[in-house]
């Protein structure tokens, strides 16, 4: 298994922008992190900056919850996409290239919202 890279999700990434999310604000990202194997925790905090740990062990248990990852413990500790969270892969690449090709009308959906997130005045 390689190592992963740590500038794996641009910090602009798109996953921020998009509307369509899988579980929560990390989840997607945590599962492109296992889309190549399992992964110790420390590891999926390498490419997933600004992650906190209480945020990534909630993902994580939101994802085993609704059975797309399972902690397996042979060598070692970490986390591996079940066969269910496999299936997700396709939808999730549809999704991400959707937030592509949008993704300046996103930002400018956004940008019209103001920064407080509530409509424009």
């Amino acid at each position: 298994m390689t190592v992963m890279d740590p500038d794996m999700f641009d910090p602009v990434c798109p996953s921020a922008l998009s509307p369509i999310r899988i579980g929560d604000k990390w989840s997607g990202m945590v599962i492109r992190c296992l889309e190549q194997g399992p992964r110790r925790f420390s590891e999926l905090r390498v490419p997933i900056r600004g992650v906190t740990a209480k945020a990534l062990t909630k993902s994580l248990r939101l994802l085993e919850r609704d059975g797309l990852v399972e902690r397996v413990t042979v060598p070692a500790p970490a986390y591996q996409l079940t066969a269910l969270g496999r299936s997700i892969l396709g939808p999730l690449n549809a999704a991400c290239a959707w937030t592509a090709d949008h993704w300046d009308e996103l930002l400018d959906a956004r940008e019209a919202q103001g920064s407080s997130g509530g409509p424009a005045i």
